[in-house]
């Protein structure tokens, strides 16, 4: 099961259980595994972190942030490193790192090799986007569930958002990263009404 948060922060529950970016999360120690999109404040949050981590934890993220994820309590060999185009296998999940920048925007720079991520779990593939622009090098990825952010500003808008979702088809598609800094409902009614109609929307679920 796949819930929402807030913001980009997901949870997907099952005999593994994942979390994507931790943020006002409650108390509960149980992650198998963490994967962190990139370092700003609303996706790699160090108080959300230690609520949902436990001994065994693996985490996932971008280079920039290790130093700070070694003072978590976290051991070397639990942490896992990676840049866009990489692929590993965890607990039975495979999990594939794509590209996430902003492509005029200086909020997300190319050249930080910041993450979305394209997990298979069982026979259902996700792909959270992590803070990106719609990109050329990431329209053909296959899923069965997109979550895209949606906001604008720091991302693509809810225009650009229902136009790649309709590029990649999946059959099911959840908005995030509005709601909590920028974006607003005006921008998922925006976002469902360009939608193609046979793509399922999930609108947020909070945990």
């Amino acid at each position: 099961m796949l819930t929402v948060n807030c913001q980009s922060s997901i949870k997907i529950t099952g005999e593994t259980t994942i979390y994507f970016d931790p943020l006002k999360v409650e108390e509960s120690h149980d992650a198998d595994l963490i994967l962190i999109t990139h370092t700003h404040w609303d996706h790699f949050s160090k108080e959300d972190i230690l609520k949902i981590k436990k001994e065994t934890t693996k985490i996932i993220a971008p280079k920039d942030s290790k130093e700070e994820i070694l003072t978590l309590g976290f051991t070397e060999s639990n942490i896992y490193i990676v840049e866009p185009k990489e692929e590993l296998s965890l607990y039975g999940v495979i999990i594939k790192t794509v590209p996430a920048y902003n492509k005029t925007k200086t909020f997300h720079p190319k050249e930080n090799k910041w993450l979305g991520y394209v997990v298979k779990i069982e026979d259902t593939i996700y792909y959270v986007m992590g803070d990106t622009d719609a990109l050329e090098e990431n329209k053909n990825i296959t899923c069965d569930v997109l979550c895209i952010p949606i906001g604008g500003t720091y991302t693509m808008n809810a225009t650009e958002a229902a136009e790649f979702t309709n590029i990649l088809n999946p059959k099911k598609v959840i908005p995030i990263h509005y709601g909590l800094v920028v974006g607003t409902e005006y921008d998922l009614d925006t976002f469902k009404q360009l939608l193609n109609k046979k793509i399922e929307v999930e609108e947020k679920i909070t945990i």
